[in-house]
């Protein structure tokens, strides 16, 4: 099959993209517990600014029925449109160093097109390195330290990682299928996600965000001021703590996964998400997590009125 990736995208030729640069992708769409890629996202565009350098096609990837932007009526015209954008930006950080953020909407349709058309400017701007990440619901209590799944074409480049899943089926995203053929073609590529209390999983979590940003910055030696975004943690960890504190119910639910959590991290020190091995998630039940997650997300958009 013939493809022509490059129809899929504009550049900007008015601006010089630096070689060996570190891509960060993270798309909206798939699953991603406690808003956790979409914060450290936000998080990354307040700090820096920059310019947008290659723009995809939307009306060639996306389906408008099934995440419909929103649209502005005001009195008896239409006064605006939140135009869907997937695009590359050239960030700086702090000491200078430079940074691609890719991001926007997952792509509906023709993931292999737009995937070639990725791997062509990954090629074009020689990246060193491409890393995305974003949160996935677990059993774990927010009381304790968050655990960490870490994924890459290489294993070298998670070495450090202890790995909480043998082999699991879950469902595709284009963000997966990305490191999957950068994998193929020789490319390094690297993902995390960050394990959320599944009882936090639709609301926004920056401890999350917090736990990624601390991998990602490790692997890729950026350097991003984060006192802002500890500062919300802390104030969403009272919250929280609250919140618990005012439900019988969800105290005995944190209680036990407290217990859970301690008893298997003081029977094997270098692990910290289940209390017992036979309760791990198997891949049907993980796959089953997901897919519920993704209707709870696909059933919010749906019905914007209701909490």
């Amino acid at each position: 099959m013939d493809r022509n990736p490059e129809q899929l995208y504009d550049l900007d030729s008015g601006v010089s993209v630096p070689e060996e640069a570190v891509l960060l992708y993270h798309f909206d769409g798939f699953v991603d517990a406690g808003s956790a890629g979409r914060i450290l996202v936000d998080h990354l565009r307040s700090e820096f600014d920059g310019p947008v350098v290659a723009r995809f096609d939307v009306d060639r990837l996306l389906d408008y029925r099934s995440r419909r932007p929103t649209m502005t009526f005001a009195a008896d015209h239409w006064a605006g449109y939140e135009d869907p954008e997937l695009v590359v930006r050239l960030l700086h950080d702090v000491e200078g160093t430079p940074v691609l953020l890719f991001t926007g909407p997952e792509p509906d349709v023709q993931w292999e097109t737009f995937i070639a058309a990725v791997r062509e400017l990954i090629q074009r701007w020689r990246v060193r390195l491409s890393v995305t990440a974003h949160g996935i619901p677990m059993g774990v209590p927010h009381t304790r330290p968050l655990g960490l799944t870490a994924h890459a074409t290489r294993p070298e480049l998670v070495r450090s990682y202890r790995s909480a899943f043998t082999h699991v089926q879950v469902p595709g995203s284009a963000g997966a299928l990305l490191q999957y053929r950068l994998g193929q073609a020789g490319h390094d590529a690297l993902g995390f996600a960050a394990h959320v209390p599944h009882y936090l999983a639709q609301s926004r979590y920056p401890a999350a965000a917090l736990r990624l940003f601390d991998a990602v910055t490790e692997a890729t030696g950026l350097h991003v001021p984060l006192a802002d975004l500890r500062e919300a943690a802390h104030a969403a960890n009272l919250e929280i703590d609250r919140q618990v504190e005012d439900s019988t119910e969800v105290a005995e639910v944190v209680t036990a996964l407290e217990r859970q959590y301690d008893a298997f991290t003081e029977a094997s020190p270098e692990s910290n998400l289940l209390a017992d091995t036979d309760e791990m998630p198997s891949g049907d039940e993980l796959a089953a997590d997901f897919e519920r997650f993704l209707a709870e997300q696909q059933q919010g958009r749906s019905e914007p009125g209701e909490g």
